[in-house]
């Protein structure tokens, strides 16, 4: 009776035992699903670039990348999941600019980049236009997207021909200096603030303008 009872503890026991195996092994197949709206990728040898970038994260699968869409496509281990953050980090270490990114969990959950909400006073709106070095697309989203992130900023368009940047912001929270100051902390010189030589010399290939002296 006793050998029967171990035998059939030890059956239960490798029962349980291939259940969580199974369980661990479907857990490292599952994949998160991330879609990154991207500015910037003005052609193939820059999707190139991107997707190389994030080769650098083992477990990357999937690559789908439209020019032009914007819309860059991938899957990661839902083991080891990335969050909106460093995948946006990631995007700009490649030197383009995530505009919005959505995670698809294993488990169906949703997350989204956050939309920042800005309170600015109407009545102390300005719109000037500054003069900021850059050649390309990847210099317009990185122009941008350093102008938009600034809370006293309403909106912002480079004109990639003119070199003249069209900025509306709250005169009584900052400064059109000040906002010359965020485009050279980003790389892009202006007539009256210039680039740490580090930072410019750390743009992408396409983006490095002829400076002045």
């Amino acid at each position: 009776m006793k050998k029967i009872k171990y035998s059939i503890g030890l059956i239960i026991l490798f029962f349980f035992a291939g259940i969580n195996m199974s369980h661990a092994q479907k857990a490292k197949k599952e994949k998160d699903n991330y879609t990154v709206m991207v500015d910037g990728l003005g052609c193939p040898f820059c999707a190139y670039g991107l997707e190389k970038k994030f080769k650098e994260l083992k477990g990357v699968k999937g690559v789908q990348i439209d020019m032009e869409t914007g819309q860059f496509d991938f899957t990661f281990p839902a083991e080891s999941p990335l969050t909106v953050e460093e995948v946006e980090n990631q995007v700009d270490a490649a030197g383009y600019t995530a505009v919005s990114t959505t995670i698809i969990r294993a488990d169906g959950t949703v997350l989204k980049s956050e939309e920042k909400i800005k309170t600015l006073d109407e009545s102390a709106l300005v719109t000037e236009e500054v003069y900021v070095f850059g050649n390309c697309g990847m210099c317009k989203a990185r122009i941008h997207k350093a102008g938009n992130s600034m809370e006293s900023v309403a909106s912002v368009d480079w004109n990639m021909d003119t070199k003249m940047l069209k900025v509306t912001y709250d005169s009584s929270k900052t400064t059109i200096g000040e906002i010359e100051e965020k485009m050279a902390a980003v790389g892009h010189d202006t007539k009256n603030e210039k680039t740490a030589s580090d930072v410019y010399e750390a743009l992408p290939g396409c983006c490095k303008y002829e400076r002045e002296n």
